[in-house]
């Protein structure tokens, strides 16, 4: 593939714009060409049902599956690497297709069993909305790709440019040559993180513009495959249910609208971001479990206190029927959520992504339930407690631990990390930087910790604190005090089944570990250090970074 590469943009906060206005006739058949654009309208062509926009694109769909098998953009096809089309999963099967046209808007309706998928054109527009509506797990994972023919846009994506001589974990982890890995997870960003993703060659750009994600899983902060590259071409994903380090049980009902996006090069436009999953011109469209924005509701709060203003807040909505988001100022705490589906909801204020506030919430059609300021007690976020010694610092990520934003786009083993092994001592300003942001019990277990106690504290018993953000094969953390005093094997709390650790994510149950260690353990001598052992308690996993193993949030020895 040629030209540059854009990389997946920070969250910016936008309200899903609308185009142009719908006409308000029901969808019928075909229609006469619309007087806004002579080319609008759709053929078939015997195998599939040809759409031109009446700008500079034209898409074909399958009328047999609902594939999208071809896109045509100012004369160039898109579509198309290793012989494969672009749909839903891998492709559906056998499924009912029809078209209709109202106005200025065409849309394709693609049935599969009880999975209803549409593709909609507006008049003048370079966009293909997509919805999918996933109505139970006869469809397994549901994600939609779009597959991009080789040549077009350059293979030097970084992270997920899966073309790699080695192989060297499951068959989605790759080593180059001169060390450094890749895969198609490696996506650096979380779905708060981004608004679209896609390439650009300068004068040609092509987007997947992300929905709201309402009836996917996993919250604000859950990481997961964005789009990859490979000597045949590359796909850009939209995630509407992935079961990997998955922290929630899977949602169903519509997804959408995301957006295919063609351009003169630049971003997508804001008007098609996802901050509201409505669009008026889509309101009479009859797509199944469809909710326009009049039947939605609003949250909004007028502040939360305590909060520390080194970090980000961010306030989550979820229910078991949907999931929403929004940032907390930073002046005051003030939030509004928007576009949220009536119902109950669980309210959760996270410092960085840990829970440190959780409340519920009504929201009812058509109106705005508006919250008093929000307090959160001093004991719920542990930052909050007297330590005499802390490392790291208490927000639900593994953030300034050595290897930590690597982790995010490559493997343990990449030859860009550094060792996983090294003692860390307590006052040398390293702390934090030296201890390594995943244990494993092939890897690194029985790292050290030094440090010192006055005469008072050792006299004394006190709790260590370990917290993690996620675990593979039950790994949890078992300590050792000076060789003399050892913890019980702690039980483990529920984390997600599936890889981790060595596909980009840490994010799992946030959970802390508490050890109460007897003042018979400490040594009596000031001077001397005592020494902390952690070691990865498990019997599952199986070697090397597939061994079991745990993402560290924060440890502190506390007072």
């Amino acid at each position: 593939m040629s030209g540059s590469v854009n990389r997946p943009v920070r969250r910016r906060t936008f309200v899903l714009g609308t185009a142009a206005a719908a006409g308000s006739a029901a969808l019928a058949g075909p229609l006469a060409q619309s007087a806004s654009a002579a080319s609008f309208g759709y053929t078939d062509d015997g195998s599939n049902y040809v759409v031109d926009t009446g700008a500079s694109l034209v898409f074909k769909v399958s009328k047999t599956n609902g594939d999208l098998t071809s896109l045509v953009y100012k004369g160039t096809e898109y579509q198309g690497y290793g012989g494969m089309n672009s749909h839903v999963e891998s492709g559906l099967g056998a499924s009912t297709v029809t078209i209709a046209q109202s106005g200025t808007t065409i849309l394709v309706s693609v049935t599969h069993g009880t999975l209803k998928h549409y593709y909609a054109a507006r008049s003048g527009e370079n966009n293909v909305y997509l919805w999918t509506n996933k109505a139970d797990t006869s469809v397994s994972a549901t994600r939609y790709i779009v597959r991009v023919k080789a040549g077009l846009f350059l293979n030097d994506q970084p992270d997920s440019y899966t073309y790699a001589p080695t192989t060297i974990e499951s068959a989605d982890v790759f080593e180059k040559s001169d060390g450094q890995t890749r895969s198609k997870h490696y996506s650096k960003n979380r779905v708060i993180d981004y608004d679209y993703v896609g390439w650009t060659t300068g004068s040609v750009g092509l987007w997947v513009v992300r929905s709201n994600h309402e009836k996917a899983s996993g919250g604000p902060f859950y990481r997961s495959l964005l789009r990859h590259q490979s000597a045949d071409g590359g796909g850009l994903y939209e995630i509407l249910y992935y079961g990997e380090n998955q922290t929630e049980a899977q949602r169903f009902g519509l997804q959408g609208p995301y957006v295919i996006a063609l351009t003169d090069g630049g971003a997508p436009s804001s008007s098609l971001y996802h901050a509201n999953l409505t669009t008026s011109w889509a309101d009479g469209l009859g797509i199944s479990g469809y909710t326009a924005a009049s039947s939605r509701g609003r949250v909004a709060g007028v502040g939360i206190t305590g909060r520390n203003t080194a970090y980000a807040y961010t306030v989550g909505l979820a229910n078991s029927a949907a999931q929403y988001w929004g940032s907390a100022r930073a002046s005051d705490g003030y939030f509004s959520i928007t576009g949220v589906l009536p119902g109950t909801y669980t309210l959760t204020v996270f410092k960085g992504e840990l829970a440190v506030y959780t409340g519920s919430v009504a929201v009812t059609a058509g109106g705005t339930t508006t919250l008093n300021s929000i307090a959160i007690p001093a004991s719920n976020d542990p930052s909050n407690a007297s330590a005499i010694w802390r490392i790291g610092d208490w927000d639900g990520s593994p953030s300034g631990f050595k290897n930590a934003d690597l982790m995010t786009y490559a493997h343990p083993s990449d030859v860009r990390a550094a060792s996983w092994t090294g003692n860390v001592v307590v006052g040398s300003g390293t702390e934090t930087s030296a201890f390594p942001c995943y244990l494993w019990k092939d890897v690194n277990s029985g790292i050290i910790v030094y440090f010192k106690l006055t005469a008072a504290q050792s006299a004394a018993a006190h709790t260590l604190r370990i917290g993690v953000t996620t675990a593979y094969a039950n790994g949890r953390p078992q300590v050792v005090v000076n060789d003399t005093w050892t913890s019980a094997v702690p039980s483990p709390p529920a984390q997600p089944s599936t890889r981790s650790l060595t596909v980009g994510s840490y994010r799992g149950n946030n959970y802390t570990f508490t050890y109460s260690v007897p003042a018979s353990a400490w040594l009596t001598d000031a001077s001397a250090y005592n020494t902390l052992k952690i070691y990865v308690a498990s019997g599952s996993g199986t070697t090397s970074f597939l061994s079991a193993g745990t993402s560290v949030d924060a440890i502190d020895l506390l007072v």
